[in-house]
């Protein structure tokens, strides 16, 4: 069963961040991802289930930055007030339904130009975990959703670069040069 909640708004407060991380101010979403964008704090959440396949999501056509594209299992922001462990639970459970314990893996910086219509500026916190539970998306973020074969991604990756974020190849590259065998020698997120 499908949910439709409203999880998030152009006006919501999200946290400034400088070169180093370090908390600046808040802006609001909308001016955050404005032309080049804002440096603010974010994250990426990276869902394995017990067959080591990786959930994916496709982002919703409602989505003005990247609608339609595939992505990593759940990626948002801390809002301004918010604890990292707050934001990441909230946005699981808005997203997908489920919470799980996160292990946190590294945090980089980059920037991402959608054309004209506004950019991804962000300092990004990266997490992963597992889950076999239920999965209950809500259709105002997710368009549609599967587990997928390592294998299988890197091939979809190599011939169809342009059907996923800019976010999720940085990301997943990073992740399978420096912490896969981590993650798959049975890390529980704990």
């Amino acid at each position: 069963m499908a949910r439709e909640d409203i999880v998030s708004s152009a006006g919501e407060e999200l946290i400034l961040v400088d070169e180093l991380d370090r908390e600046i101010g808040v802006r609001s979403k909308s001016e955050c991802h404005a032309g080049n964008g804002m440096l603010h704090r974010a994250f990426s959440i990276f869902v394995f289930n017990g067959a080591d396949e990786l959930l994916l999501q496709q982002r919703s056509a409602q989505k003005p930055l990247w609608p339609n594209y595939w992505s990593n299992t759940c990626c948002s922001h801390p809002r301004s007030g918010e604890t990292m462990d707050e934001a990441l639970s909230r946005r699981l459970t808005e997203e997908l339904g489920f919470d799980c314990p996160l292990k946190y893996l590294y945090k980089f910086k980059y920037h991402a130009q959608y054309g004209a219509v506004g950019a991804e500026h962000e300092y990004c916190w990266v997490y992963y975990g597992r889950h076999d539970g239920s999965i209950d998306v809500n259709v105002n973020e997710i368009a549609d959703w599967r587990f997928v074969d390592l294998a299988a991604l890197n091939t979809e990756l190599e011939q169809h670069t342009d059907r996923f974020t800019p976010w999720f190849r940085m990301e997943w590259a990073h992740i399978s040069n420096n912490f896969l065998d981590e993650i798959l020698a049975g890390g529980d997120g704990k």
